[in-house]
């Protein structure tokens, strides 16, 4: 007995040694000295501030902010290009995913030659996906006027995989807000990473997303919103994971730049910055939209609390209350729709008042999230049953508003937007699923009145058969896909666009305990 008691406890004090020891591996340095720092104000010093005091001028008695729709995605990574090469005292740039890809290293590269012209960039990125380009972004940290920050970082002590097993109450908790501001006077907001399949620049595949170029009172308050996740506890400088970077990296890269934007041959930045939209803006031939609006964010503190209070969940309680008072319409845009806990009952709630509801979001066959989709899959019946009208994404048919680019292969909704009653507009990072409502923050503005509203009302809807199938059930209460843009129109009863491999990869998630993560 001895002998057992003894063997039992050398396991158990084993265990223990090997938790303290991965735990150990998993610790991230988020007291590693950091300063604080805070938006630059808008100064009529520089261009963009000078246009941002005339906008305030012509507008004080109102309030309105001015917005410019980016629909494409080329007109959004030009009208980002564009602000940097204009740019003439700060940069800050906040956003859940960057690739060092055709469009990040491009963007990171028109940042990289605004420090050097004596411009403050700051760059917070949310570091879920960022581990491998340490280097990179190590080396951008190493310009003096360019800082570089991680937002909840993964730890760089043990294997990847090793932060999810050891420390995944911390690590499933995301930044998910993006926001890109100039000379703390122009912003855009919405939906797009940093990525060229955002931006169109992807042959294989194409995000659709819809952003918000602005200037006016709604710009500072964006940048306040940026301070607070900048300054923040979890927000650490890349500099504190020690990565080396060469001497000569800064010289390539400024040589890589000259090379991409020289001369008049095609390119990503000939494409981007030749946009008619930007041309427009600049000649002030286009002119922003007034419109009031609000900003609503989730503050990082978000991140410090379970997952099971309700505490800091901002903008899905304004968003939830703006849906109450609407009286006769709510359309929802989202890639991701899953409305699971309450949602069902807010739906149900709504209906019985006579509130009609529109719901646009991604087919089985266009979701780049098959997961996301199964949790969506379970509540298709329920939905149509109490009187929602649903509408999927046919796989190529989402209507795009550039010919610069060949046809992408499939093309998957990305907008995150709603519009009530026609009269307010939302428009945002803001998924409507579970992630995004309690583990993830977001961030969004709502645009009030009709003029913006209407409009985007209109954008959506006015070709809705002719890139969605219409859902419905039949006689025999099964779920129905109706393609009314086809000749002559058809009807399918199993996802359309799909092999057999892909529907039983969906029925298998849905089928896994992980609705809560979707």
């Amino acid at each position: 007995m001895p002998t057992l008691l003894n063997s039992t406890s050398t396991i158990q004090l084993f265990a223990a040694v090997c938790m303290v020891l991965l735990a150990a591996c998993t610790s991230v340095p988020f007291d590693y000295p950091k300063q604080a720092s805070y938006a630059i104000p808008a100064s009529d010093d520089t261009r963009a501030g000078e246009a941002q005091q005339e906008w305030l001028n012509a507008h004080r008695d109102t309030g309105a902010s001015g917005f410019v729709g980016l629909r494409s995605g080329i007109d959004g990574l030009g009208a980002r290009l564009a602000m940097l090469e204009g740019a003439q005292q700060s940069i800050d740039a906040q956003y859940f995913l960057l690739k060092p890809d055709a469009a990040g290293n491009l963007f990171l590269g028109k940042m990289l030659r605004a420090a050097e012209r004596g411009v403050r960039v700051r760059l917070l990125l949310d570091d879920i996906f960022t581990p491998r380009m340490d280097t990179l972004l190590t080396q951008l940290d190493s310009h003096e006027n360019i800082e570089v920050r991680l937002f909840n970082p993964v730890s760089r002590n043990s294997l990847y995989a090793w932060n999810f097993l050891i420390d995944f109450q911390r690590i499933n908790r995301r930044m998910h807000n993006k926001v890109f501001i100039g000379d703390g006077s122009l912003a855009i907001v919405g939906g797009r990473n940093i990525a060229a399949e955002y931006f169109e620049l992807k042959p294989q595949q194409a995000f659709d997303d819809f952003e918000l170029l602005m200037i006016g009172e709604i710009v500072p308050q964006l940048s306040a919103s940026f301070d607070e996740f900048w300054n923040s506890s979890r927000s650490v400088p890349v500099e504190a994971f020690g990565r080396k970077h060469s001497d000569g990296g800064m010289n390539r890269w400024l040589d890589y730049m000259d090379e991409i934007v020289s001369g008049e041959r095609s390119s990503p930045y000939a494409d981007a910055i030749g946009q008619p939209l930007i041309a427009d803006l600049r000649s002030r031939k286009r002119k922003p939209l007034p419109v009031p609006a609000v900003l609503v964010y989730d503050p990082p503190e978000k991140m410090q609390i379970p997952q099971a209070s309700t505490k800091h969940r901002v903008l899905i309680d304004e968003m939830v209350e703006r849906f109450f008072n609407a009286e006769k319409e709510i359309l929802v845009v989202s890639p991701y729709f899953v409305p699971s806990g309450k949602a069902m009952d807010w739906i149900h709630e709504l209906r019985g008042r006579g509130v009609e509801i529109t719901v646009i979001t991604n087919s089985l066959a266009s979701n780049n999230h098959i997961a996301a989709q199964s949790g969506y899959a379970k509540y298709r019946k329920p939905l149509l049953q109490a009187g929602v009208s649903l509408y999927e994404i046919k796989l190529d048919e989402i209507p795009h508003y550039t010919d610069t680019k060949e046809e992408a292969e499939s093309r998957t909704l990305h907008t995150k937007a709603a519009v009530i009653d026609r009269r307010e507009l939302y428009i945002g990072s803001m998924n409507f699923d579970p992630r995004s409502v309690v583990i993830n923050t977001e961030m969004g503005l709502f645009l009030e009145g009709e003029t913006a509203s209407a409009a985007f009302y209109e954008g959506i809807t006015q070709d809705l058969t002719q890139y969605t199938y219409r859902l419905s059930l039949d006689d025999k209460g099964r779920v129905t896909w109706h393609d009314e843009s086809a000749d002559p129109p058809k009807s399918y009863h199993t996802d359309p666009d799909t092999s057999l491999w892909r529907r039983f990869k969906a029925g298998f998630y849905g089928i896994l305990p992980i609705e809560s993560q979707l």
